[in-house]
């Protein structure tokens, strides 16, 4: 069997985190068994879909590296297949026009429910005999799908195990609207026969769609894919996911600094495990990974946890890598990295200590950015070390630099060492004046090696700042 699942989300929203979880099971299933991975945007709800949603899906997966190798296909523009299908139907008489208006359904669902019998479409209510019988070729009517009454449908789920639905729980749901538009329960099931689709991997709350789709694909002649439901995610606090818990769009985590290949490794732990095992480069999740290893019960999500993997990767992965995507960042701190060290230096400097990449943007800022003010000082950093007491420091540091003709990051330790001796001072004296004067805060990697990388003439610039600062401390 060649294997092709697809990711196919309604275009009404952002990508959260669910549907992510659901494209990356679905996609990575495809390149476990070398099959292929289709992206579908089911627009048929008109009046909600949107053009700004379907870009942040895309964006979305573009974002995750979750390549598609066929779409995206859109459901609009299928309209032509999907009413030859009706029409099909109709003539197999698998599917009858229904008259019975909107508000004559409603009056009867509230009849039910004072019955205390079960809400739903009656075909055989002698109002809807009647609104059927007394059509006229004018009238409205909406095409439904003519469901079995006996017997029951049987599947089984890839995570769910076995489940059975009795037809008679079934009513006869509308596969094309008034306004002739067709219905996502029918257009799903032809889309996934045209597009040979072989699994179908969503979340658990499409499982009551399934025995309808099932019926409406045995109906047309096609083949049954697989089915997957995925668990849903509940926030830490045991609830559904949602905004309270940060969980707007899989976007929203580019935008606070997370790196995609920790989004992935998070999201394919929200229900998926092999052993203890935690941390998975993606050749280890793709090979790994197994649908039938997917847990039936609730993910809880853990944004420490998250927070904890983004720096795994930051620390772990290749800076130029991490470079790709932290220059998004720099751009939107207007940080120009083109006057200054190679980036990917600086990421494997400073990369360790910061736990996003906002943080690593932030803490690269001093390695390209030109100080002119005090104000740019680190407040308590600068009262507390750019004292009188450290002018003579940083007064034999200039004065060695400015001479230094091998700019390395041993020569420039050996320099701090030798002011050390020469003024018999803690090692602390001398590299936490210089480390402020340098990035302006008291916090950064190895000074010796910050200033390396700062370069000589900035660092002979910011140390003159620096005794210009305490110059003007010491006359107040």
């Amino acid at each position: 069997m060649n294997v092709k699942t697809r990711f196919a989300p309604s275009p009404t929203g952002f990508l959260h985190v669910g549907g992510a979880r659901t494209a990356f099971y679905s996609w990575l299933y495809a390149k476990h068994t070398g099959g292929k991975f289709v992206l579908r945007i089911e627009d048929t709800d008109i009046e909600r879909c949107t053009q700004e949603a379907i870009n942040a899906i895309i964006e979305g997966m573009q974002w995750l590296n979750l390549e598609w190798d066929e779409g995206p296909y859109y459901q609009t523009k299928r309209f032509d297949r999907y009413n030859a299908v009706v029409e099909q139907l109709l003539a197999e008489n698998k599917a009858y026009k229904c008259y019975a208006s909107k508000e004559l359904l409603n009056e009867i669902r509230k009849e039910q429910i004072a019955f205390g019998t079960k809400p739903r479409y009656d075909a055989y209510h002698p109002r809807v005999i009647a609104a059927n019988t007394e059509a006229t070729e004018s009238s409205l009517f909406c095409v439904r799908f003519r469901n079995p009454k006996e017997g029951s449908v049987v599947f089984n789920d890839k995570i769910r195990g076995h489940i059975t639905v009795a037809n008679s729980e079934l009513d006869d749901l509308i596969i094309r609207r008034t306004d002739g538009t067709p219905t996502y329960n029918f257009c799903v099931v032809v889309d996934d026969w045209d597009m040979k689709i072989t699994q179908v991997v969503r979340g658990e709350d499409h499982i009551n769609n399934t025995p309808r789709q099932i019926n409406i694909y045995k109906a047309i002649g096609a083949p049954l894919p697989e089915f997957a439901h995925c668990s849903m995610i509940l926030g830490d606090d045991g609830t559904k996911l949602s905004k309270r818990h940060g969980a707007v769009s899989v976007m929203q985590y580019r935008d606070e600094g997370y790196l995609p290949q920790a989004v992935l490794n998070y999201l394919i732990r929200l229900g998926w495990s092999y052993g203890d095992q935690e941390i998975f480069s993606l050749e280890e999740m793709i090979s790994l990974f197994s649908l039938e290893a997917v847990s039936k019960s609730a993910s809880a999500f853990d944004a420490d946890k998250l927070l904890w993997l983004n720096n795994h990767y930051i620390r772990s992965l290749e800076p130029k890598y991490i470079a790709k995507y932290l220059q998004w960042h720099l751009d939107k701190k207007e940080i120009n990295t083109s006057n200054g060290p190679v980036i990917t230096d600086v990421i494997q400097l400073v990369g360790e200590r910061c736990n996003t990449l906002i943080e690593l943007a932030e803490q690269s800022r001093y390695f390209y950015q030109d100080f002119e003010n005090f104000e740019d000082f680190e407040t308590d950093a600068a009262k507390t070390y750019l004292q009188p007491a450290a002018k003579e420091a940083l007064e034999l540091a200039l004065n060695k630099v400015k001479t230094l003709h091998s700019w390395t990051t041993e020569n420039l330790h050996t320099v701090i060492v030798d002011i050390c001796n020469e003024l018999e001072l803690a090692m602390s004296k001398v590299g936490m004046p210089l480390r402020v004067a340098v990035t302006r805060q008291s916090q950064s990697p190895s000074v010796d090696a910050v200033m390396m990388l700062v370069g000589k003439t900035r660092v002979i610039t910011r140390i003159e700042q620096a005794l210009t600062f305490i110059s003007q401390y010491e006359v107040q």
